[in-house]
């Protein structure tokens, strides 16, 4: 059953959560500007059991939208560019199943986009209110500023200076529309047409999802404006299951931050190599520093994970020129090819997509200083 009316299509890409589903999907039926649809992709091989939570709500006929499930693996980059091939909407909200909306977190976003002035806008992102970071009581951020390590410190801002993006996290609440360079793709609503030229998630970033996101948001941004809304708020549940093992996320932290760097910032002169360097030698060294002070299995394992991370990042090449091309200025999507694109499957009939297994990332990493 669908309201109809906002243009909104709802992407959300699911790993082993059925009970975080339900309650994402009830979230949403309060929304004062409902979705016209919800796209779920489920990455599980064999586990039925959001396929089935999903099919039971649809037949309950209780949801004010329609709802599309298909089985789809690859982690969660992949996932999201099968739901934006799959939507219908005049904009693609990116939604994790373990984000709960205020009511009129769509409402806000939808009359921003009214304004005549921000034509050029192609995603307003939300903001999280229960993951504020305070800059000045940040053992963290406080070493970082001490050591003067990047050039900027403006919440949602890439600094080129280190090839790194900075916390938007590190302010204090706001009711405000402002500029970013880049966003998360949890809370955020994107105009369709940013995607119709062919923009995806670069499907280099497989697997568990680090900085895929503000990889997209950073190649968009060099052609539209992208704004936070300080009003638009949700809170993340911060779902235990579908997550990497911890070293895995560390590794990540420095492969994938080096993809972003070497893919968005060019060309780079010395002194932003010796930055982006900098930035995550003193990451490895907190990171040790830790274990050493409170050794555990976790605490040494995070720290192998970021030194094979970091021998992984000072391997990879800059990614080829010769890719196509998504904005017409600047190649910004991967030459590493995309999973098989298997058969559609909707709850409607229930009819399983062929499933593309996840496969694990080969060489992925952003820094854990700076989480969108």
């Amino acid at each position: 059953m669908s309201a109809g009316g906002t243009g909104i299509s709802v992407v959300t890409p699911t790993l082993g959560r059925p009970d975080e589903v339900r309650g994402m999907l009830a979230n949403l039926a309060l929304q004062t500007a409902v979705p016209d649809e919800v796209v779920l992709i489920d990455g599980a091989p064999k586990d039925r059991r959001t396929e089935d939570a999903v099919a039971a709500l649809v037949a309950s006929e209780t949801l004010p939208f329609d709802v599309h499930w298909a089985r789809y693996g690859g982690g969660t980059a992949i996932q999201r560019n099968r739901g934006i091939d799959r939507a219908r909407g005049r904009f693609i909200a990116f939604i994790d199943d373990d984000i709960r909306l205020e009511p009129d977190f769509f409402a806000l976003l939808l009359a921003a986009y009214d304004d005549p002035e921000r034509r050029d806008v192609g995603a307003i992102v939300g903001c999280i209110s229960n993951q504020v970071l305070d800059i000045a009581t940040s053992p963290r951020w406080r070493w970082y500023r001490r050591l003067r390590l990047f050039g900027t410190y403006r919440p949602g801002a890439f600094d080129r200076r280190t090839g790194h993006p900075i916390n938007r996290y590190l302010q204090p609440p706001h009711e405000t529309l402002r500029p970013v360079d880049f966003m998360g793709s949890n809370c955020a609503l994107w105009r369709a047409e940013v995607f119709a030229d062919g923009l995806r998630f670069d499907p280099f970033f497989r697997d568990f999802g680090v900085l895929e996101d503000a990889h997209l948001a950073l190649s968009a941004g060099r052609r539209w404006r992208l704004l936070e809304h300080g009003a638009a708020r949700c809170v993340h549940l911060d779902a235990p299951g579908g997550r990497t093992a911890p070293w895995r996320v560390a590794y990540k932290t420095a492969v994938n931050y080096r993809y972003v760097f070497l893919d968005i910032v060019r060309p780079r002169a010395v002194a932003q190599e010796r930055g982006w360097w900098t930035v995550q030698l003193v990451d490895f060294l907190r990171l040790a520093a830790y274990a050493l002070r409170r050794p555990s299995r976790r605490a040494w394992s995070v720290t192998v994970g970021k030194l094979l991370g970091l021998v992984a990042a000072a391997r990879l090449a800059t990614p080829s020129a010769m890719r196509p091309c998504v904005d017409g200025s600047a190649p910004a999507a991967s030459s590493v090819a995309p999973p098989v694109d298997p058969a559609p499957g909707d709850v409607s009939s229930i009819a399983a997509d062929a499933t593309a297994p996840p496969s694990p990332a080969a060489v992925p990493a952003p820094s854990p200083a700076s989480s969108p």
